[in-house]
């Protein structure tokens, strides 16, 4: 399903625009209809996907050998509604989605620093992977739940 880091990006790029509509459903329906939960469940299900982006950026970036501007913008993308697909596009269109995972070692020196190392146990170990990208987002995703909404001051 992943074989490339365009397609594994492209995944969350669009779920992301998908749970962006969910949260601004939810939003119009507790507007029009007081359906309270409609924004519970909406941002539930977008805040999971924000974060599996973000990680799934940082992945993609980390892979592709971005520079901090080209990271910074797809990141930052999941915060703009709709904008994750624009910018996968435009990674796409500048080649910076272009090519394999990076599973082996090369001779390159930055080939052979511990984010490098990390960087292909994620790629070379993907059910591992998930289960520990999925947990590790669990975990922020509950202690922001616990940290509550933000306050209006």
């Amino acid at each position: 399903m992943f074989a490339t880091p365009r397609k594994f990006f492209r995944f969350f790029a669009i779920a992301e625009v998908i749970s962006w509509t969910l949260l601004i459903a939810g939003l119009i329906l507790r507007a029009t209809q007081g359906w309270d939960v409609a924004v519970t469940i909406g941002g539930g299900i977008h805040g999971f996907v924000f974060l599996s982006y973000a990680l799934t950026a940082i992945l993609a970036s980390k892979n592709q050998r971005w520079s901090a501007g080209p990271t910074a913008i797809a990141i930052i993308s999941a915060g703009v509604p709709y904008a994750t697909v624009p910018v996968d596009i435009w990674l796409d269109r500048t080649g910076r989605l272009e090519g394999n995972w990076r599973r082996t070692a090369t001779e390159d020196p930055r080939d052979h620093t511990w984010h490098d190392r990390l960087l292909r146990w994620v790629i070379n170990h993907p059910g591992r992977s998930v289960l520990i990208g999925l947990v590790a987002v669990v975990v922020v995703y509950v202690a922001l739940l616990l940290m509550g909404p933000p306050v209006e001051r």
